[in-house]
């Protein structure tokens, strides 16, 4: 490496200190959590996204606002649509997040948002950070929460991921220092672990749970995994009521599967990285990507979401319309549940289980030997109304 590549190579690592320190300085100046019952109108965003998220979106709200009709009649929640994040638009811009598609996100105060692109290399796209992660940057997505229950095997865990830090806080922002080296940034703070730690223990002490784990690589990624770990030993001690114990990452992900140990589990709180991984493997306990919902919350605002991705060989193929849509359905039970409405999100979890589960009366396959997302839905709403 020679002394201008260096010092290119230092230039890029002191802009992104530069850019970590003023998000640190913001954090400090937050205040509390928006308090939803103190809205006059509570407005949703819908935003369907790229690949197969429109039509699973599109099925989600209307299950949404079937849920919330006599709320929306009398001017108390207001669904607002919100396109342009398709891949397409998102690269005519050269922004993960178009401007005027990020003003209109911001003026609502939940968000019910499918699943779009992140270029990846040998793709024709550039090189733009990933819509996701960008969102959880812009609001301030703090926590990906994301439950998976499997009563019949015991399974009942919550994962509280940190979202906007670790592994992916910069992960559009590395360093090609010349042609035989490449370095990427990892990210920790005191404040950004303090929060989603918080979270986890609050939530706990709240729904009853009696157990947190903290997953992380702390011995050996030492500096930033070692912070996240001692910050989290800390917030324990305040919650005497609470088991606390820690497990890394490597060894978690054989334990989900280990049938004697499996059923300890309740909270796991957890960075970014190891939290996408590990989220995606339990949810296959569950029946795979395609049935999980997942929040991202923050103090002034929510979006809710599937974790599965946008699928664009299904949109090629002509797919689109039998895509599954209960991952989608999940999160907009978990976003009923997010703004006070647990009578509906209990409703709609009850119908899921008996539609995707028990009574199977419609079946997705993805094809043409199943059924569409709409037909689906449609089957939810009946089945809401049975209960």
């Amino acid at each position: 490496m020679d002394e201008k590549q260096k010092a290119h190579a230092l230039a890029r690592f002191e802009a992104v200190l530069d850019a970590q320190a003023a998000r640190v300085a913001a954090m400090r100046t937050q205040g509390d959590f928006i308090r939803y019952e103190d809205l006059d109108t509570l407005v949703i965003g819908v935003c369907g996204g790229d690949g197969i998220g429109p039509a699973i979106t599109r099925a989600a709200a209307r299950v949404l606002a079937f849920l919330l009709d006599g709320e929306v009649k009398a001017g108390r929640v207001r669904f607002e649509d919100i396109e342009g994040l398709t891949i397409e638009n998102r690269a005519a811009c050269g922004k993960a997040i178009p401007a005027d598609v990020l003003a209109r996100l911001k003026a609502c105060h939940v968000i019910l948002k499918g699943p779009t692109t992140t270029p990846r290399a040998g793709d024709p796209w550039p090189n733009i950070e990933s819509a996701n992660v960008a969102m959880r940057k812009e609001l301030d997505l703090f926590a990906n929460v994301r439950p998976v229950k499997v009563p019949s095997q015991g399974i009942d865990w919550m994962f509280f991921r940190e979202n906007t830090e670790g592994a992916y806080a910069v992960g559009s922002q590395g360093v090609e220092a010349d042609d035989d080296l490449a370095v990427d940034f990892t990210v920790t703070t005191t404040g950004g672990t303090e929060r989603i730690v918080r979270l986890a223990f609050e939530t706990a002490r709240r729904t009853g749970r009696t157990r947190v784990t903290a997953v992380t690589k702390a011995n050996v990624i030492k500096t930033t995994d070692g912070k996240f770990l001692r910050i989290a030993k800390a917030i324990a001690a305040e919650y005497p009521e609470i088991a606390f114990d820690d497990w890394y990452i490597d060894i978690m992900t054989a334990k989900l599967v280990d049938e004697k140990r499996r059923r300890d589990f309740q909270v796991l709180v957890l960075p970014n990285l190891y939290g996408d991984i590990l989220t995606d493997e339990a949810a296959e306990f569950q029946g795979g990507v395609g049935t999980a919902g997942s929040a991202n919350i923050g103090k002034r605002y929510a979006m809710f979401e599937a974790i599965h991705g946008s699928a664009p060989r299904m949109v090629a193929e002509g797919r689109d319309k039998y895509a599954d849509p209960c991952s989608m359905l999940r999160a907009a039970a978990m976003l009923l549940s997010h703004i006070g409405r647990a009578d509906a999100a209990g409703k709609l979890e009850r119908a899921l289980d008996l539609c995707m589960y028990e009574e199977k009366a419609h079946v997705i396959t993805g094809r043409d030997t199943g059924a569409t997302c709409e037909q689906f839905a449609a089957y939810v709403m009946e089945t809401v109304q049975r209960l």
